[in-house]
């Protein structure tokens, strides 16, 4: 695996080629419309609507990684399938994931989606702390991208896909509860969390658990995934989808929202991941917790977002150049383990 094409050159996407670039893959970026001239990498327009496009643009490629809004993701699959690429994407929509899934089973590459942070690096870090247990009886894992210096009733702004926002906030939230595999509607079994002195709430969203529900059957009784936001957030976002009916008109919710709520510079990404079980007689607790800032990577400056979404897929996919990890079928997040993942060159960032 050495040509990659990379499409989608948004914060994310640009970042993840030059990662890409620096870990010595070949690599092209494709937009719609190029911006960034400062790119290490070649960059051509496309557009990924046109499926015939997109078919004989890839065909001269070893894989392909989608860092489009989901909705785009799966007709990408289908192209990677029909060319026997590898396939890696950001998704965290169930349903992509699911055709996804489906292709992986006649597929000549890898298809691995929901290889960004949540989904991503946090079913890796949840994989490797219920592995330290003889019995592990729950994990919790959650994540949040904030602003670090809040402003307004809402204290958030929109540094991520407002479609894949929108998406989180109103798909149900697969569970594991006493063992049996739930959905759950989100912004629900809202909880307090303290990092560093921030106090946080956490409520259910859609998509951050991955496949690992289902991997983890009948071995972990409970597991959940939630997003974190600063206190009263989640109230007003369940005002303005229902009370307001705002649910009902998806494209509009996010238009609104990120006009109000428009991206900033000064980010930081919490993680917080625990376990509980059984370690020979005694019950305990292990944690995972991190609140990340922005980096100076290639002499620019990064949101915290940017990097370790673009981080965690550049870490993967190394891994799968590099032989760590399998080249074909379907890859779970779960599988991928945590040490080799910090050995990576863009893994190694998270190891701090």
């Amino acid at each position: 695996m050495k040509k990659i094409a990379v499409l989608g050159l948004g914060k994310v996407g640009a970042l993840a080629g030059a990662l890409l670039h620096d870990a010595g893959f070949d690599v092209v970026g494709f937009d719609t419309a190029p911006q960034d001239t400062t790119l290490p990498f070649e960059t051509r327009r496309i557009d990924v609507a046109d499926t015939t496009a997109l078919g004989s643009a890839l065909a001269a490629f070893d894989a392909v990684l989608s860092c489009l809004p989901y909705s785009f993701n799966i007709e990408v699959a289908r192209q990677a399938h029909a060319l026997g690429l590898h396939y890696f994407d950001l998704t965290e929509d169930v349903p992509t994931t699911q055709a996804i899934i489906e292709l992986s089973k006649t597929s000549k590459g890898l298809m691995a989606p929901q290889c960004g942070l949540a989904p991503g690096f946090v079913g890796i870090v949840g994989a490797s702390l219920i592995d330290q247990f003889d019995a592990c009886r729950s994990c919790r894992m959650r994540v949040g991208a904030l602003p670090q210096h809040p402003s307004g009733l809402m204290g958030y702004s929109f540094n991520w896909s407002p479609e894949g926002v929108v998406n989180e906030y109103l798909n149900d939230c697969e569970v594991l509860e006493d063992g049996v595999i739930k959905s759950v509607s989100p912004m629900e079994w809202v909880e307090k969390i303290v990092i560093g002195g921030i106090e946080l709430e956490a409520f259910t969203t859609s998509g951050g658990l991955g496949t690992m529900c289902e991997t983890y059957r009948g071995r972990v009784p409970n597991m959940d995934y939630k997003t974190m936001r600063y206190p009263g957030h989640v109230a007003l976002m369940n005002f303005f989808f229902h009370e307001l009916l705002m649910r009902e008109r998806r494209q509009e919710a996010g238009d609104i929202l990120v006009n109000a709520k428009p991206p900033v510079n000064d980010d930081i990404v919490y993680i917080h991941v625990s376990a509980e079980g059984m370690c020979g007689d005694r019950l305990e607790r292990r944690e995972f917790v991190r609140a990340l800032k922005p980096i100076e990577i290639g002499g620019k400056f990064r949101t915290a977002i940017a990097w370790t979404t673009a981080s965690s897929v550049a870490a993967v996919m190394e891994m799968v150049r590099d032989g760590t990890l399998p080249n074909k079928g379907f890859l779970k997040q779960e599988d991928i383990p945590l040490d080799a993942f910090l050995k990576t060159r863009n893994g190694a960032r998270y190891a701090a």
